[in-house]
C-alpha cells in the first residue's frame, strides 16, 4: 500500500523515539548521529539535524601535510566536513544502504568514496596500489580507518562478506569492491589478450586477488560503470 492519509504518512515516516549509540541507523539509508562533540563525516552528506550544530569544511593542514598531498594527487576520499555541537544529525548519501562497523582496535580499508562518517578517536590514511598503477584509470586509492570507534560505509543495495581463508583466495571486480579488512593486501590479477584490445573480451579482464586470513565486503554494482 502506497496511499496514505496526511497521519498516517507522518506515524509511518516520522523518526522513531529509540535508543541509539552515537552512531545509529534510523533507516537503512540513513544515518542517525546522537552528536555531543564532533564527528567526521562526508561533504554534503547532511540531510537534517535538530539542536546547535556547526559544520566546517575540512582544513588543508587538517590531518597534516603528508595526508594533504596525497589527496591532492589522489583527488581521493572526497572532501570531508566537521559536524560540532549537540543535537541529532542526519546524514545519506544518495540513497545508498549504509552499513556501521565498530572497530575494537582493527583496520579495515575502505574505497573512498563509500566512507560515509566516523568517530574522531578513529584514524585514517590514503593508501595506493601502487602495483597496479597504469592497469586501470581508477579505483587505486582506498582509505585505511583504523583504532577505536564507530565508521559508517555505503553500498550499493546489500553488501556481501566474502571470507579470505590460507589456501583459498577470493577474486573480486574492483569496480564492485567496497572493503576489505586492513591487514591484507590484494593483488591484481590480469587476464589481457589480444581479444580485450580488439573489444572482444569477457569484461573481467582485471580482478582483485585477496589471500590469507580476512575478509572483503562485495556489492551488486559497479562504482564508475556506465
Amino acid at each position: 500500500m502506497s496511499e496514505y492519509s496526511i497521519q498516517e504518512f507522518i506515524q509511518k515516516t516520522m523518526n522513531k523515539e529509540k535508543q541509539y549509540d552515537t552512531f545509529g541507523l534510523e533507516t537503512d539509508r540513513i544515518l542517525r548521529v546522537e552528536l555531543d562533540d564532533l564527528i567526521w563525516s562526508k561533504m554534503g552528506s547532511m540531510i537534517a539535524y535538530e539542536g546547535d550544530i556547526r559544520f566546517e569544511r575540512e582544513g588543508m593542514l587538517e590531518h597534516g601535510a603528508n595526508r594533504m598531498f596525497k589527496k591532492a594527487f589522489t583527488n581521493e576520499g572526497n572532501e570531508l566536513m566537521k559536524a560540532k555541537g549537540n543535537g541529532i544529525l542526519y546524514l545519506s548519501d544518495q540513497g545508498k544502504k549504509i552499513t556501521i562497523l565498530d572497530l575494537l582496535g582493527d583496520k579495515i580499508t575502505v574505497n573512498g568514496d563509500d566512507v560515509l562518517a566516523f568517530e574522531p578517536s578513529v584514524d585514517w590514511d590514503i593508501h595506493m596500489m601502487r602495483k597496479v598503477a597504469g592497469m586501470m584509470s581508477g579505483g587505486l586509492f582506498n582509505i585505511g580507518l583504523e583504532g577505536r570507534g564507530k565508521v559508517a560505509i555505503t553500498t550499493h543495495y546489500e553488501p556481501l562478506t566474502l571470507l579470505v581463508e590460507p589456501g583459498k583466495p577470493v577474486f573480486t571486480d574492483p569496480s564492485a569492491t567496497v572493503a576489505w579488512s586492513g591487514h591484507l593486501e590484494p593483488k591484481f590479477k590480469t587476464d589481457m589478450n589480444y581479444r580485450t584490445f580488439l573489444g572482444r573480451g569477457s569484461g573481467e579482464s582485471i580482478q582483485m586477488a585477496f589471500e590469507g586470513n580476512g575478509f572483503v565486503i562485495v556489492q551488486p554494482y559497479f562504482e564508475g560503470a556506465k
